[in-house]
């Protein structure tokens, strides 16, 4: 019997960036997608067993670190991530020193960094 897929969800508002992540981690992941912050809410609350989150930050409305403190309240055992075309910011470091995020990835995204990072944390 196959071991049940890791459930993640990616939240970024690029439809593009959503298709290219659910195309490479599908098979090594069971990958959920969101194009909003608050849509993201909305999986996590139908998907209480999501392990991972990985966010894009610059989104409208609210931004991935926004999206993840607000996630972060409601599920606190869930490892966060965000993704960032830009270098790291005060923001950014400032929610890995508080425990927020466990770290962030740089656009375009590092397959194997990803994957890496995952499965050493379970």
């Amino acid at each position: 019997m196959m071991a049940e897929l890791l459930s993640l969800l990616y939240v970024d508002d690029e439809p593009l960036n959503l298709m290219l992540f659910k195309a490479n981690f599908k098979n090594k992941f069971n990958v959920l997608t969101a194009d909003s912050g608050y849509k993201g809410l909305e999986i996590l609350n139908e998907n209480p067993n999501t392990s991972v989150v990985i966010s894009d930050m610059k989104m409208p409305g609210i931004n991935g670190l926004e999206f993840i403190r607000l996630a972060k309240k409601d599920f606190p055992n869930i490892s966060f991530y965000i993704l960032t075309g830009f270098d790291i910011t005060d923001e950014i470091s400032q929610a890995i020193e508080e425990g927020i995020i466990h770290k962030y990835f740089r656009k375009p995204f590092d397959i194997k960094e990803i994957e890496t990072t995952i499965h050493e944390l379970l």
